[in-house]
C-alpha cells in the first residue's frame, strides 16, 4: 500500500515512477501531504528514538521512501555516501577480505587502502568487466563491492551475472548504485544484498545537500549498519533528510529529462571534429553489462590535446557548469583526471553530468566552447617562436 487511496496490494505493483512520487508519506485523515520537516534533538521517553542519534521521523520518511523504490526491507540514510560506505565496511570482520572492482569510486578505493594500511581489512582489487574473473577472486572473501556505472568512465558491471558468482562462493555483494538509481536498475532483484547511494547526487537532484544510504533486505544488516551510524554519529541532518525526499518526487522525470538530452549530446558528440572519443551506456560500443532500464544521463568524453585542451573547454562553457560533481538539475563538466591521479581514467577525460536545460542550449554551448578552443589551440601552433 502506497498512500491508502485505494491501492490494490494483490494488483500489479505499481511502477517506479509512481513509488517515487507517493512511497515515505504519512497515511491517514488529516495528514500532512507533504512530509514536514522535523526539528528535534530529544524525544519523550517512550517511543522508539529517545535521542536525535537513535532516529527521527524525518530520516524515516526518506528511509522508507527508498527501500520501497529498492525492493528493499529497509534503509538506512547517513551523513553522506562515505560515511555510509564506512559503516558497510565496518561489519567486515577484522582481517576480512574485501574484494572491490578496480573501477569502484575511487574514494572507497582510497578509504579500503587505509583500512587495509591500518590492518582493519585486506582490500583485493579486482576486474568487475568480466565477471568469471572477478567471481574466481571471491573465494575465501568477507564481502565485494560493485559499482553499477562507473564513475567517470561510465563502465557498466553485469551485476546479475557478478550477484551470481558472489552467491555459489557466499560472500555478499554491495552494489553502489549512485549513477544508476532505482530509476535505471534496481540491484537487489538482480541478486546483490545491499545498495549504496551517495544520495547528494541524483537522489536529492538539486545539489544542495549531502546524504548517503544503504538499502537491504536483511535486517541484521540493516542493524549492523544502523548501530555503526550512532556509534560514530554519522547521522544526516534533518534539513538535508527532508531534501532528500522531496528530492525523490521528481527523481524519475530528472533521470529522464537528462536521458533523453544525453542521447542527443552524445551522439552529436561523437559526430564532432574537436571530439576524440564518446563513452555513453546508451551507445554501440558502451561494452557488456546488465541491461539497465535505461542508459542515463551521464557521457564521458576525450578532446584533441589532451588535459589543457580539457581543461580550456571547462573554462569556456558558459551555461554548463564546471564543477566536480553530478546528477543535479543543472549540466556539470570536469577533467575528472584533475582531482584524482588514476591510471584507468585518461588525462583528459571529460564527464559530463546533463541536467534538466534545453537539449539545444546544452549543444550550442558544448560546440562553441569546442570549436572556440579550437581556435585557439590553433592559433598557439602557428605563433612564430620569439627569441629569447
Amino acid at each position: 500500500m502506497l498512500n491508502g487511496n485505494g491501492h490494490d496490494p494483490a494488483s500489479r505493483p505499481p511502477a517506479t515512477a509512481t513509488v517515487a512520487v507517493h512511497a515515505g508519506r504519512a497515511v491517514g485523515p488529516g495528514e500532512p501531504l507533504a512530509v514536514p520537516a522535523t526539528f528535534a534533538s530529544v524525544y519523550r521517553a517512550g517511543g522508539e528514538a529517545g535521542y536525535a542519534r537513535e532516529g527521527g521521523a524525518t530520516w524515516g520518511s526518506f528511509e522508507r521512501a527508498l527501500a520501497e523504490l529498492e525492493g528493499a526491507r529497509d534503509a538506512v540514510a547517513f551523513s553522506s555516501g562515505m560515511a555510509a560506505a564506512e559503516a558497510l565496511l565496518a561489519t567486515v570482520p577484522r582481517g576480512g577480505r574485501v574484494v572491490v572492482a578496480r573501477s569502484a569510486h575511487v574514494e572507497v578505493r582510497r578509504l579500503l587502502a587505509d583500512l587495509d594500511d591500518d590492518g582493519v581489512l585486506r582490500a583485493q582489487p579486482a576486474d568487475a568487466s568480466d565477471p568469471r574473473a572477478f567471481a574466481a577472486a571471491l573465494e575465501g572473501a568477507a564481502l565485494a563491492w560493485v559499482d553499477s556505472i562507473s564513475n567517470p568512465n561510465l563502465e557498466v558491471a553485469d551485476v546479475g551475472a557478478i550477484a551470481a558468482g558472489a552467491r555459489r562462493a557466499g560472500v555478499p555483494l554491495a552494489v553502489d548504485a549512485t549513477l544508476a538509481t532505482p530509476i535505471l536498475q534496481r540491484p537487489l532483484a538482480l541478486g546483490a544484498d545491499v545498495v549504496l547511494h551517495s544520495a547528494s547526487k541524483y537522489l536529492g537532484g538539486h545539489s544542495d545537500l549531502l546524504l548517503g544510504a544503504v538499502a537491504t533486505r536483511d535486517p541484521k544488516l540493516a542493524e549492523r549498519v544502523r548501530g555503526r551510524r550512532a556509534r560514530t554519529g554519522a547521522t544526516p541532518g534533518t534539513m538535508e533528510a527532508w531534501l532528500a525526499l522531496r528530492g525523490l518526487r521528481t527523481l524519475d522525470l530528472r533521470i529522464k529529462r537528462g536521458q533523453a538530452s544525453a542521447g542527443l549530446l552524445a551522439e552529436r558528440l561523437a559526430g564532432h571534429p574537436e571530439v576524440a572519443s564518446v563513452r555513453y551506456p546508451g551507445s554501440a560500443d558502451a561494452g557488456p553489462g546488465a541491461p539497465l532500464d535505461g542508459p542515463g544521463a551521464m557521457i564521458a568524453f576525450e578532446v584533441a590535446g589532451e588535459e589543457k585542451r580539457a581543461d580550456a573547454v571547462c573554462e569556456a562553457v558558459r551555461l554548463v557548469i564546471h564543477a566536480g560533481s553530478l546528477g543535479g538539475v543543472e549540466t556539470l563538466i570536469e577533467r575528472h583526471a584533475r582531482w584524482h591521479d588514476e591510471p584507468a581514467v585518461a588525462p583528459g577525460l571529460l564527464r559530463l553530468s546533463v541536467g534538466c536545460e534545453d537539449p539545444g542550449d546544452l549543444w550550442r554551448d558544448l560546440d562553441r566552447a569546442l570549436r572556440t578552443t579550437a581556435r585557439r589551440s590553433a592559433l598557439r601552433r602557428t605563433e612564430p617562436t620569439r627569441a629569447a
